[in-house]
């Protein structure tokens, strides 16, 4: 179970990049796929190549980022339709990829006899892979950007980027560059992605240039769950839900395997059949009116309204009238 939650707090910085565009930005970006394999193989290079494996991975996240400045130019400069912007940045980084790694994948565990420093070689060496030592601290990666992010989308360019997501349109009134909230927002989702697909590299250690085919189901299937199970009335909980949803799809995956539901060729059709699955249930009007009502019968019941004689016997508000007598004597 621990292995199962470490994957989900690595994946849970991919869903947090999702969800800005899918949530906030109301971006369809599929750039995910190929940012997270740019990310991944760019940080797997420079660590076979005996780079500091910190620096590497901040290389992955650059990385990312650019992959999403690249859509976003295609979208705000050339008024290219968001979902084809991103399918085209999605395939050419296929090749750009390649040409990162110098082949189809990089190893990162021995070259010429020398072990290939990773963030997780301490971690190894002292055996505490799929521990709850590694759970903590992936835990607290995972909710450092999680704050980031909170704090993030309550700042003014935050605001505005919300502002863009709800109504393009009414944001452009307002004064709000919007090309530019795009152009971010994407170049911080897509580092996010670049992130963890560096760190789940050194994880499994490897990258491989499809590692990231299908991922953008496994950041829909986080935001969804997260947000079905924590709700998205409160932004800091709707954030937080990302992460929580994350960990919950993996061990859902993890224990269909286990238990010989499924078998582990088939988790992109439980990928997606979990996706329908959340995305029915949050669309139908009878299943969230069955909420509703348990919702109502928890809340507590209002008083029963006073009758006339019960509301003549209620004491005056204000102060007590004088008597009439009473101020002829005076």
């Amino acid at each position: 179970m621990e292995a199962a939650i470490e994957q989900g707090l690595i994946f849970a910085l991919l869903a947090l990049g999702v969800f800005l565009t899918y949530r906030i930005l109301n971006f369809a970006d599929l750039t995910v796929d190929g940012s997270f394999t740019t990310g991944g193989g760019t940080a797997a290079i420079l660590m076979y190549n005996g780079v500091d494996p910190y620096l590497g991975t901040l290389a992955g996240l650059a990385a990312g980022a650019a992959a999403g400045l690249i859509t976003g130019l295609l979208h705000t400069k050339l008024r290219i339709d968001p979902l084809l912007a991103s399918i085209l940045t999605m395939i050419g980084l296929y090749s750009i990829n390649l040409r990162i790694m110098r082949g189809p994948n990089v190893g990162l565990n021995m070259r010429d006899g020398q072990v290939i420093e990773t963030i997780f070689t301490p971690l190894k060496q002292a055996k505490l892979m799929a521990s709850w030592q590694t759970v903590a601290i992936l835990a607290a990666v995972a909710l450092a950007f999680t704050a980031a992010i909170i704090w993030f989308l309550a700042t003014n360019f935050g605001l505005a980027t919300q502002a863009t997501g709800d109504n393009p349109q009414m944001a452009v009134a307002g004064g709000i560059s919007t090309d530019w909230t795009k152009i971010v927002t994407l170049m911080i989702s897509n580092g996010l992605v670049g992130l963890s697909g560096a760190i789940y590299a050194q994880f499994q250690g490897f990258a491989d240039v499809q590692m990231g085919i299908g991922l953008i189901l496994v950041g829909l299937a986080s935001v969804i769950v997260g947000n079905a199970i924590l709700g998205t009335r409160y932004m800091a909980l709707a954030v937080l839900g990302v992460v929580v949803g994350s960990v919950v799809y993996r061990l859902i995956l993890s224990y269909a395997i286990a238990w010989e539901i499924a078998a582990a060729g088939d988790m992109k059709l439980i990928s997606a059949l979990l996706v329908v699955v959340a995305l029915v249930i949050s669309q139908n009007e009878t299943i969230r009116g069955w909420v509703g009502k348990i919702s109502a019968s928890k809340s507590p019941e209002a008083p029963e309204p006073l009758t006339a004689p019960e509301l003549s016997a209620q004491p005056a508000e204000g102060p007590t009238p004088l008597d009439p007598s009473s101020a002829k004597g005076a």
